[in-house]
C-alpha cells in the first residue's frame, strides 16, 4: 500500500485490489487494467482531474470513514498532492498485477515514463533558461503588431474606401 497527503494534511492510503478496480469501474466506468496497455497510464498523467476521480474512488472507503465528499477531496488535491497520488496509484496498479512478468514490464514502462517526463520538463526549463521562449513570444508579438499595422493601412478596410 502506498500513501500521499493532499492539501489539507490528511494522509490517504492506496490500495489496489480487485474491490477498488471494481469500485471504479462502477464509478467511473474507468478500468484500471488497462494499465497493461500502457494508453491508462497516459490518460491519468495528462488528466489530472480524471486520476483524482479515480484515487477517490480508490480511497472511497477511507474518505466515507472521514465522511469526505468527492468535492472536499478534490478542492484538497492540486500541485504536489496530485504528483504524489499519481505516483502511489501508479506503482500500486504495477504492484496488482498477479503476473511476476506483467509486473516487471509494467514497471520498466512506469520508469520509462517518468524518465521521459523529466527529460521533457529538461527541456522546457533548458529552452526557458536560454532566452529561446522569450524570442519566440517577442517575436509572435512582431508578427502581430505587424499584421494589425497592415490592416489598418489597407484601403479596403478604411473608412473612407
Amino acid at each position: 500500500m502506498k500513501t500521499f497527503t493532499d492539501n489539507a494534511g490528511r494522509t490517504w492510503t492506496i490500495a489496489i485490489n480487485v474491490g477498488a478496480i471494481k469500485r471504479v469501474r462502477g464509478l467511473l466506468d474507468v478500468d484500471l487494467l488497462e494499465v497493461v496497455e500502457g494508453k491508462l497510464i497516459e490518460r491519468l498523467i495528462r488528466d489530472p482531474v480524471l486520476l483524482c476521480d479515480v484515487v477517490y474512488a480508490v480511497c472511497k472507503p477511507e474518505a466515507d470513514e472521514r465522511h469526505i465528499t468527492d468535492e472536499e477531496f478534490g478542492r484538497a488535491m492540486a500541485g504536489d498532492a496530485i504528483e504524489h497520488a499519481t505516483k502511489a496509484l501508479l506503482e500500486e496498479l504495477v504492484g496488482f498485477s498477479p503476473s511476476p512478468r506483467d509486473r516487471a514490464n509494467l514497471q520498466r514502462v512506469l520508469a520509462t515514463t517518468f524518465k521521459a517526463m523529466d527529460r521533457a520538463r529538461d527541456v522546457i526549463e533548458a529552452r526557458i533558461d536560454s532566452g529561446e521562449l522569450d524570442r519566440v513570444v517577442e517575436q509572435a508579438l512582431a508578427s502581430a503588431a505587424n499584421s494589425s499595422g497592415d490592416a489598418r493601412a489597407s484601403p479596403a478596410l478604411s473608412p473612407t474606401a
